[in-house]
């Protein structure tokens, strides 16, 4: 009997999660190592209990790469340190690996991807759109 694909058992295959961090959201996307194509999961609350959700996402999803959007080292922020700080706090509390994407306007690139869908809203769900573009150009490097 042929398993359908919503009725498989997530630890059979790894998956990877992208993140746009901010300091108010944090927009994640997953892709499998399979299909190997980004999907937005969601957007989160940069709160006290943001460990909690991606440590169960980590699980649910078995996942085996974090990939983080990191600014780009020629136009070096602030958000620079923060990301990569980010990054060293993702690996030590979830335990996962973790690697970073340079991202270049990846707000602006969702903006325009959500306003030729039609989306309402925009600015509130950005941020899964943009952890999508950043984990989609790391799985097509």
């Amino acid at each position: 009997m042929k398993k359908s694909i919503d009725s498989r058992n997530s630890s059979e295959t790894s998956s990877y999660l992208g993140i746009d961090f901010g300091q108010v959201k944090i927009g994640i996307a997953v892709a499998d190592q399979e299909t190997r194509m980004a999907f937005v999961l969601g957007i989160f609350k940069n709160d006290k209990n943001f460990w909690d959700k991606m440590k169960e996402i980590c699980d649910q999803k078995n996942v085996e790469k974090i990939i983080i959007g990191i600014s780009n080292s020629k136009m070096k922020s602030s958000n620079t340190q923060e990301q990569k700080k980010f990054g060293e706090e993702t690996e030590k509390k979830i335990g996962v690996s973790v690697e970073f994407q340079e991202e270049m306007f990846t707000t602006k690139i969702a903006h325009m991807n959500l306003l030729e869908k039609g989306e309402k809203n925009i600015s509130k769900i950005d941020d899964g759109e943009a952890a999508r573009i950043i984990l989609q150009s790391w799985l097509d490097k």
